[in-house]
């Protein structure tokens, strides 16, 4: 189970490094294999996956049919902008300048554990989304009976 909130930084590289506490499981539970791609739903984001994770959400994500607009901008940016990465043997994993460009990381960014996958969040981006408050119109009956 990933989670927790880290402050990181981005190399000249392009390489971040996986806190400490998070290298033992991606080392013996993920193989030392991690898939980057874009958040399909967010802007500012990533989202790294662990490499047997990655598998279902892209078999589930290419098993759409291609002919809806939405899928397909879904495959293209979950499945066409996938990139495999493994740890260096500093626990480093290096961030695509693509991915990196594209969400607007320079050298600060957060890093979430979201469960089963890893979010990658510029720090404006994550800033924004913390001031951002929720409402209870934001969530109907999705949480009756849970409390926070």
């Amino acid at each position: 189970m990933l989670q927790g909130e880290n402050a990181i930084t981005i190399d000249d590289k392009g390489r971040l490094a996986i806190p400490t506490g998070y290298r033992e499981i991606v080392a013996s539970e993920f193989g030392n294999r991690l898939v980057i791609t874009y958040n399909p739903f967010e802007t500012g984001s990533l989202y790294i996956y662990p490499y047997e994770a990655w598998e279902r959400v892209r078999d589930g994500v290419n098993a759409l049919p291609r002919v809806k607009q939405a899928n397909r901008r879904l495959q293209l940016k979950l499945v066409g902008a996938a990139a495999i990465v493994e740890p260096d043997g500093n626990g480093r994993i290096s961030i695509p300048a693509s991915h990196r460009n594209a969400i607007g990381i320079e050298k600060k960014a957060v890093l979430l554990g979201m469960g089963d996958k890893f979010e990658l969040w510029s720090e404006q981006a994550h800033r924004a989304q913390i001031e951002t408050p929720l409402g209870d119109d934001d969530f109907g009956d999705d949480l009756v009976g849970l409390q926070l």
